[in-house]
């Protein structure tokens, strides 16, 4: 750890990724309790379409990430509730149209090769500047604290739709509020974890929690420290091994996965032979004394 700190790179690298690490399965417990475990992947293919725009424009590929990131997950949600399609058929149309139109602009954009595309795809650590890890810092700040607020009537909607409604809860409003965070969380993870990568980051965790406790509340905070812990872990293990940071990153949080299904496993496995294990017979009453039964 301390070898890794001594890079300049490294230095800008790792709060990057612990706090990328943090945000994004702050996102992620919504999505998958509101089964949308898939919208990062559809987001991060539109924002591969930003990052070539920025590009061939001369403009920050983060700042045009962002834009059209959110645009695709409002028009992502506008299309599932007005147009009467399933959220699997509107996260297709973003993954078709995202990634076809990011080839193509990156293409057209001068000087660009399938490097700079690589980079973006599947992260690099290096391309990691001072500038980026003040914006991750923002972002992330703004993720997790919109997800802290807005908890309660989040969760109602991720429960159930009609219910929040007959609640009076904004449901078009927070539907929308679920997939811009999720957008941003896309774009701050695509330096370190790249867009292919970063829905993993954003699931994974969760699931992995989900073996271990049963509250909602334990299953978010718990997922949290799982991504913090797998995006440090990832992140030493590429420094080590020479690999990808962001492939190395999911692996590690697929490997606390695997972990997390075989300690859950065992702890119902005791508790139900627990359940299961006959229980001492009660003591008889006691018996009547002489006057008692002369009494009766």
């Amino acid at each position: 750890m301390i070898e890794m700190l001594g890079f300049d790179f490294m230095q800008r690298a790792i709060p990057a990724a612990v706090l990328i690490g943090l945000a994004a399965p702050a996102v992620g417990t919504f999505m998958v309790q509101r089964r949308l475990a898939l919208l990062g992947d559809g987001i991060g293919h539109v924002a591969l379409t930003g990052v070539a725009i920025g590009f061939l424009t001369g403009t920050a590929p983060v700042l045009t990430a962002i834009i059209v990131a959110v645009l695709g997950a409002v028009a992502m949600e506008l299309i599932r509730v007005r147009a009467r399609t399933g959220g699997d058929v509107a996260l297709a149309l973003l993954f078709y149209g995202g990634i076809a139109g990011g080839v193509l602009l990156i293409g057209l954009a001068p000087g660009q090769s399938g490097s700079t595309l690589t980079a973006y795809l599947f992260g690099s650590v290096t391309s990691v500047d001072q500038t980026d890890v003040y914006l991750v810092a923002a972002l992330a700040v703004l993720v997790v604290g919109v997800m802290l607020l807005f908890g309660r009537q989040l969760f109602v909607l991720c429960q159930d739709e009609e219910v929040a409604r007959a609640h009076g809860l904004p449901v078009r409003f927070l539907s929308l509020l679920i997939a811009v965070t999720a957008a941003l969380t896309v774009v701050i993870a695509m330096r370190v974890v790249g867009l292919l990568l970063v829905s993993a980051l954003m699931v994974v965790p969760v699931v992995t929690a989900q073996q271990l406790t049963r509250s909602f509340r334990v299953t978010l905070v718990l997922a949290m420290a799982i991504g913090a812990l797998s995006a440090l872990a990832g992140l030493s293990t590429a420094f080590y091994v020479d690999v990808a940071p962001g492939a190395a990153i999911v692996l590690m949080a697929l490997s606390g996965f695997i972990v997390a299904v075989a300690v859950g496993w065992a702890l119902r496995g005791l508790r139900a032979r627990r359940l299961a294990a006959p229980r001492p017979a009660a003591a008889p009453p006691p018996s009547a004394t002489p006057r008692e039964s002369v009494t009766r």
